[in-house]
């Protein structure tokens, strides 16, 4: 195979085939220990071969990338850039080294890593988990939450996982499937006296709010915007299961997904409300990374969350 050369940065052309791609492994670690002792002993060199690494990188880059100050290592301006792109480009290196060409759910161990919200693991993840048990005994499923940063670094944030459970509006430009469209809906205080049966524009700009901190709710805080609604936040959190919660016995209201709103139902002293304009539908998804396009395991657990997410049913508006 004929490797075809790259450009850097500054345009000028890096032969792959020229380089030795162990040497991403030492880089990865001296950047995060800043410690050539410790970088070997978590590589498995001894100290001689990490410094001899170390130098070969410090010539190739025309830069020290470890600077001394005082009695430890500081990273030097290219070092500090390094080191998320050596990061991600190791965590891509490990997917594309454990690719298949084929995948037996029935028989093989495999475990996936799913970046999603509390409402995407409560609504859509405990099904899926059934399912992948039912056809996969084998295989595991972890749900992590994703990275403050996935809208302004949205490949390496899917570079470290098998795929991201998140609406449509918030991040574009990769591969996904499509799961299942939701709607937004208010919770207020059961109690709450100022809330009658119906909610107005006015109530939305009067009273306070209770939040999710992040920004994956965006297109919806967006509409309000265009509508003259700014939100008051009085509380927020990074979860959308605690919004009804801290609803609960205020006047706060809360804009959450009718699907969770309906799970959770009865759990917390809460009335769920329609909104008093035409809320832009939640249209969930998930996406990857384009190195698992073509994966076996990929392609089966891709078929799989489509299928599930084709099963998920939002409950009627009341």
């Amino acid at each position: 195979m004929r490797w075809i050369p790259s450009t850097d940065q500054y345009g000028t052309a890096v032969n792959l085939a020229s380089l030795d791609l162990n040497l991403v492994i030492a880089l990865r670690a001296l950047l995060e220990e800043r410690n050539v002792t410790r970088a070997g002993q978590r590589i498995g060199l001894s100290q001689p071969a990490m410094s001899a690494a170390l130098a070969r990188l410090r010539r190739h880059f025309d830069d020290d990338l470890l600077a001394r100050a005082g009695g430890r290592y500081e990273l030097t301006a290219l070092g500090m850039a390094l080191r998320d792109r050596t990061g991600t480009a190791c965590d891509l290196l490990e997917r594309v080294f454990s690719s298949r060409a084929g995948f037996d759910p029935a028989k093989e161990e495999h475990e996936f890593t799913l970046l999603a919200s509390d409402y995407a693991v409560a609504v859509f993840g405990a099904e899926l988990t059934r399912a992948v048990h039912a056809e996969a005994p084998g295989v595991r499923l972890h749900f992590r939450r994703p990275t403050a940063d996935i809208v302004e670094h949205t490949g390496a944030v899917l570079s470290t996982s098998d795929g991201l459970l998140m609406p449509h509006g918030v991040i574009g430009g990769f591969p996904a499937v499509e799961l299942f469209t939701d709607r937004w809906v208010f919770v207020v205080a059961e109690d709450n006296p100022e809330v009658g049966e119906r909610l107005t524009i006015e109530d939305l700009s009067r009273l306070p709010w209770a939040t999710y901190q992040r920004t994956y709710d965006a297109p919806a805080v967006r509409q309000l915007s265009m509508l003259g609604v700014e939100p008051q936040a009085e509380v927020s959190a990074d979860s959308f299961m605690a919004l009804p919660f801290l609803v609960a016995g205020t006047r706060r209201i809360a804009l959450v997904q009718a699907l969770l709103a309906d799970r959770l139902r009865g759990t917390a002293p809460i009335r769920v409300l329609a909104p008093p304009y035409e809320a832009v539908p939640l249209r969930e998804a998930l996406w990857w990374h384009p190195v698992h396009t073509h994966d076996a395991a990929h392609l089966w657990l891709r078929e799989i969350v489509a299928r599930v997410g084709a099963g998920v049913t939002v409950p009627p508006s009341r």
